[in-house]
């Protein structure tokens, strides 16, 4: 298993890869790139406005396309093509360096196109707020088929994903079936929180993660005493440590084990390993809220979790692929090795035998979303498909 390797750099070929297992088409991906395969030729950094052009420009096709189908009373054709182009719009908008021209007007029609495709499909997502100490933790919420109470898992964004990427990586779905609910959120420094309230990240996660259980324990179709967490990409530093510091979390699993990302950053320093974004300074000092790069050092201090996970006193699952080219496989040991009050804990290191290799498995996300659900259907009396739910 590999990335779909049509660009001449990582950070593009990663893009289009998260694409395609977001729900994109083929076809629609040719498009898309073929005018700029050119223009990649140049660096990751400098022909992002191209690519937000041809992406954007799909995605505006795809809502005209809609509004056809609409007109006729087609609303699952819509919702389909509506779907479609909420995620080009938002991979475009997120190809771009902080304060690029359109980025905004881009996003907030991905927003818009996202919410439109929700109600005409009738899809199994609900836009939820979640007050904070400061601002709101916006989120969605799929609820888990059958009947309740219900467990349900909060599941949280990397660097640079946001909410709506999270539900199109299909965890949510596959909770579903299993009679588990998910709450995707954009914590801060991440989707809307970031753009829309200029909520940094704030690297004790247990600060928000905490927040979301108090909301969700007010919820009569949640069982309070089966809530997990689980995070991907630099969402697998913030779940571990949630669970390490939340008591009331009942299980935990991280995609991708981002261990020790302070470390990480210096490599990145030094070009040791690959960026996830193009503009990747300018991404994370908009992120945290940094000046410069002394400031964000001294405010990504705190990510480290060395020290950290023996707090961790429930069942807890790492994953990691093994030719993550972002972030190295030893973290995901170092992860595991440090469980050590955790009940029941696992490493699961995705191989070429089956796939999922690369970062969060974007090469191919099936077998890391079908563990990561079935470990909590285990963990938290879901339903693994055998016909019996807890």
């Amino acid at each position: 298993m590999a990335l779909f390797e049509y660009f001449p750099n990582y950070i593009w070929n990663l893009s289009v890869s998260i694409a395609m297992e977001s729900g994109a088409q083929i076809g629609e991906i040719i498009d898309m790139c073929q005018p700029i395969k050119d223009a990649a030729a140049s660096g990751a950094d400098a022909g992002t406005p191209a690519f937000m052009k041809q992406w954007a420009a799909m995605g505006d096709k795809l809502v005209d396309l809609a509004a056809e189908d609409e007109a006729r009373g087609r609303l699952i054709s819509a919702s389909n093509k509506l779907e479609r182009a909420a995620l080009y719009l938002i991979t475009a908008e997120r190809m771009q360096g902080h304060g690029h021209p359109g980025r905004q007007e881009t996003y907030a029609k991905a927003l818009a196109t996202f919410e439109k495709s929700t109600k005409l499909g009738k899809i199994n997502r609900e836009r939820v707020e979640i007050p904070l100490e400061q601002g709101f933790m916006p989120a969605l919420y799929t609820r888990a088929e059958g009947e309740g109470p219900h467990p349900v898992v909060v599941y949280c964004n990397g660097l640079d994903s946001c909410k709506e990427l999270l539900y199109w990586s299909r965890l949510p779905e596959a909770l579903a079936r299993r009679g588990i609910s998910t709450l995707c959120v954009d914590q801060p420094g991440s989707g809307e929180t970031l753009r829309l309230q200029g909520l940094p990240v704030d690297p004790h996660s247990e600060h928000w993660a905490s927040k979301a259980v108090d909301w969700l324990e007010a919820r009569p179709e949640v069982d309070p005493k089966r809530i997990g967490m689980t995070g991907i990409s630099l969402g697998g530093h913030f779940a571990p440590r949630a669970v390490a510091y939340e008591p009331r979390f009942a299980s935990g699993a991280c995609w991708g084990a981002n261990h020790n990302w302070l470390e990480v950053q210096h490599k990145r320093m030094k070009r040791e390993g690959e960026n996830p974004v193009p503009h990747y300074w300018a991404h994370v000092f908009w992120a945290f809220g940094a000046s410069d790069m002394d400031d964000f050092l001294a405010k990504a201090e705190g990510m480290n979790l060395n020290g950290h996970m023996d707090g961790v006193k429930v069942p807890f699952l790492v994953t990691h692929g093994e030719k993550d080219r972002q972030i190295s496989v030893d973290y995901a040991h170092d992860c595991y090795d440090q469980l050590v009050n955790s009940p029941r804990r696992e490493l699961k290191i995705f191989t070429a035998r089956e796939g999922g290799v690369e970062h969060v498995g974007a090469d191919n996300m099936a077998y890391g979303r079908d563990y990561i659900a079935d470990w909590f259907a285990e963990t938290l009396s879901g339903n693994l498909g055998g016909g019996n739910v807890a």
